[in-house]
């Protein structure tokens, strides 16, 4: 999928999958890339590792996906790092307001849409590099996890030149009164928001993503009414695999 059939199926509210990586681990990155999602979404907010080597590692030969970055903060300095390094998208944490979904938009657009900087260093190679061709491939999505940001979550969803929003869940539990990421105490009022989220987006328009655990959740989540759904994540499915295992391989009883 190049970027910008990616971003005409997410603008079309297509179905899409991704994959999450926190891990400086390029030929991880490179064959997860490769099994068929259509996004791998690097973490530069929480992950542990270097952009590009991860995004050259996406965009290597036989890739399915598409990069994606969640940027460390709403600001340009590093939106436009990673659009110029090659994501085809950002993914904005901590969106509170519609003002703040337009400074997003702003970041990722060229004048006279945004204020983005010239300087497509590395993905001037396959995006863009005209601006106009750049806004046909590039996505910016603000992610959805505090409770302000609920709460204005359809002046957000109409902000001009938005692509998408994106659910926190943990973040977005904490936020609502959780004493944990997971608290199941917290679950009716949590999908309460995720409904609340799943409904603006579709009448704005646009797409609507939730970050989850695993396939199994991603799947229920598409079939709720979001478009799009990120599998996570590299470091933890590493341990579980490796505990997994561990566990076959012990004496049966024996403690890990």
């Amino acid at each position: 999928m190049t970027p910008a059939e990616f971003t005409a199926a997410l603008r079309a509210r297509e179905q899409l999958l991704g994959y999450w990586c926190l891990m400086d681990a390029p030929v991880a990155t490179e064959r997860i890339a490769r099994l068929g999602y259509d996004y791998v979404a690097l973490d530069a907010q929480h992950g542990l590792f270097g952009m590009l080597n991860n995004l050259l590692a996406i965009d290597s030969r036989g890739s399915t996906a598409v990069g994606l970055v969640r940027v460390e903060a709403n600001d340009p300095a590093p939106i436009g790092r990673a659009l110029d390094a090659g994501a085809t998208g950002v993914i904005v944490p901590l969106v509170d307001t519609a003002a703040q979904a337009a400074e997003a938009v702003a970041a990722v657009r060229y004048p006279p849409h945004g204020r983005r900087s010239y300087g497509p260093m590395r993905s001037a190679l396959r995006i863009g590099p005209d601006p106009a061709d750049t806004h046909d491939s590039t996505v910016v999505l603000a992610m959805i996890e505090t409770a302000e940001g609920l709460a204005d979550v359809e002046a957000i969803c109409a902000t001009p030149g938005l692509d998408g929003v994106y659910v926190g869940p943990s973040d977005l539990r904490i936020a609502l009164g959780g004493a944990s990421s997971t608290d199941p105490d917290l679950a009716d009022t949590f999908e309460a928001a995720l409904g609340t989220v799943r409904e603006a987006a579709a009448a704005a328009g646009i797409a609507a993503g939730i970050h989850n655990p695993d396939g199994a959740s991603a799947a229920k989540r598409l079939a709720e009414g979001f478009t799009f759904a990120t599998v996570a994540c590299d470091l933890v499915h590493l341990e579980q695999t490796a505990r997994q295992h561990l566990t076959a391989a012990r004496t049966p009883g024996e403690a890990l």
